[in-house]
């Protein structure tokens, strides 16, 4: 099994395994999907918005609250304090605290590194710090990267962290909500609407697309993006895919590759919010990449999965989604790279906002919702 920081190994945390089996069974749902029967439990409630969630190697979680709180979990569902060291952060609109990872070597390093929104000239941006976990503290905080330019907006701000398999961490930045008919997320010039590329202490990596390129910032991996929300490494490829929320419509998921043009907002399947067309109303333009799969409507979706583990041995390699909006999980069976099925989860049941999904280390899967009271939810099979 290939595994990334979002897909600890069973082995490395089997003597964890007795504590996730004692979380208490409050607020219990079941619900119906096609190839099992899935029970849902409240593991922590209490949670102001939160946005992202990763394990760390005793079994914690660190999830962030959107309002700018880190924040560790127990297994036992146990909230301990806010973690203190993080940099200032502008809590407003979609902005906040958001992603959260562990770096690769973070047993031997302590790294932790979080997405969020950094105010200064101009107005805010997508930025990334990392310091080092210690405790409830963060020591040698540094902000590795900072989105250019700093745009007056409170959304859009993407922010989903991934690392790929050498080492390098991608990053997911939005279009700030910009004109469409300024086309920003077209211009390799600035970071709007792109994907990076940075090694773990904000270097650029040599190889990335537009390296010597005296019209392109050298961070871009790829362009044309409204806002990514949702990203992993596919389980096979190890290519980077990632979910991107459309206007009304036109929600996307893409195999993201370097130097690669998505598109926005010259080719979309959505529509403005009331229905007019966007620019040209165009679907297909030579030199710009088709997804992958499509939601219109939207169902707003926001962070996603590739699950590799052996509790849900039918949904092996299967892309699971959430939606915010929608209130559902969407599996998407994968096969190469087409989807071939989508089965919708959850929207009857729950009926909440769901924000992110990460495999735990006891190979069950963990979901937000994007809440005032928010909560972790461990779904497992019934049976």
């Amino acid at each position: 099994m290939t595994l990334t920081l979002r897909h600890y190994s069973a082995l490395t945390f089997a003597a964890l395994c007795l504590c996730f089996g004692s979380v208490h069974a409050q607020d219990e749902i079941l619900a119906e999907a096609q190839t099992t029967k899935l029970r849902i439990t409240t593991v922590a409630d209490g949670l102001v918005h939160p946005w992202g969630m990763v394990f760390l190697p005793n079994g914690d979680m660190l999830v962030t609250e959107r309002a700018g709180t880190l924040r560790r979990v127990t297994p036992e569902g146990e909230k301990g304090p806010a973690i203190e060291g993080l940099p200032t952060i502008v809590s407003r609109g979609q902005g906040g605290l958001l992603d959260v990872t562990l770096d690769p070597d973070f047993d031997d390093n302590r790294w932790v590194y979080v997405a969020f929104s950094e105010p200064g000239d101009g107005g805010t941006s997508t930025a990334v710090a990392r310091g080092q976990l210690d405790g409830n503290q963060l020591n040698n905080v540094q902000v590795i990267f900072s989105q250019q330019p700093k745009v007056q907006s409170d959304g859009h701000f993407g922010s989903r962290l991934v690392f790929a398999d050498d080492g390098t961490l991608f990053i997911t930045l939005g279009d700030r909500q910009q004109s469409y008919e300024a086309a920003d997320a077209q211009d390799l010039g600035s970071h709007i609407g792109t994907v990076v590329r940075i090694y773990p202490d904000g270097r650029v990596p040599a190889s990335n697309p537009f390296v010597g390129d005296d019209n392109a910032l050298p961070e871009i991996w790829s362009y044309g993006h409204r806002n990514i929300q949702g990203a992993d490494l596919h389980p096979t490829t190890r290519e980077l895919w990632t979910g991107e929320h459309g206007p009304q419509g036109g929600d996307e998921i893409n195999r993201t590759r370097a130097g690669e043009n998505y598109g926005w907002p010259i080719i979309t399947y959505g529509v403005h919010y009331g229905g007019a067309t966007i620019l040209d109303g165009k679907t297909h333009a030579e030199g710009m990449e088709q997804p992958i799969f499509y939601w219109t409507p939207s169902i707003a979706n926001a962070g996603m999965t590739f699950y590799t583990g052996d509790k849900f041995p039918q949904w092996q390699n299967n892309l699971l989604v959430t939606g915010l909006r929608s209130r559902l999980l969407s599996r998407l069976v994968v096969e190469g790279d087409r989807v071939i099925h989508e089965e919708r989860l959850l929207h009857d049941e729950l009926g909440l906002r769901l924000r992110d999904i990460v495999q735990g280390p006891d190979d069950f899967l963990y979901l937000l919702t994007d809440e005032r009271d928010g909560k972790i939810l461990r779904m497992e099979p019934a049976n």
